[in-house]
């Protein structure tokens, strides 16, 4: 079964949503700034989803922009989140340039950003980053 945005369907626990687990995530995990996001990732322990917290602040801009931004993040941390190993909490906060990305690059340019700072996360964190079931 397909979503209205035309992917597969997403779990529902998918994304961090108390303030204890983003209070966890920013205290205990390890961050990676890019130029548009950071990113903050904490191993929970378990095999469970990797689950997303958003920050997008009114710095960003209006709610219709912010809007953009985190549906933006949604999919592209959908896409990505492969390279993260499961049972991984992660933050993304926007910053400034997330705004102009979103607008000049769309769904690709946040895909390509979150990427690099995953890739970042892993190697930091001394491992490789886990292949896909059945991906090369």
């Amino acid at each position: 079964m397909l979503e209205a945005h035309g992917g597969p369907p997403r779990p529902g626990r998918a994304r961090l949503s108390r303030s204890g687990d983003f209070d966890r995530v920013f205290r205990h995990g390890r961050s990676v700034a890019g130029r548009e996001l950071v990113l903050y990732v904490f191993p929970r322990g378990d095999q469970g989803a990797r689950r997303l917290g958003l920050s997008v602040s009114r710095k960003i801009g209006g709610a219709v922009d912010r809007n953009l931004v985190k549906r933006l993040l949604r999919e592209a941390f959908a896409a990505e989140s492969h390279g993260l190993p499961a049972g991984t909490d992660a933050v993304v906060v926007a910053r400034g340039g997330s705004k102009a990305l979103a607008e000049r690059e769309g769904l690709a340019g946040m895909r390509r950003a979150l990427n690099e700072l995953i890739a970042e996360a892993v190697r930091r964190a001394g491992g490789a980053a886990p292949s896909e079931a059945g991906g090369a």
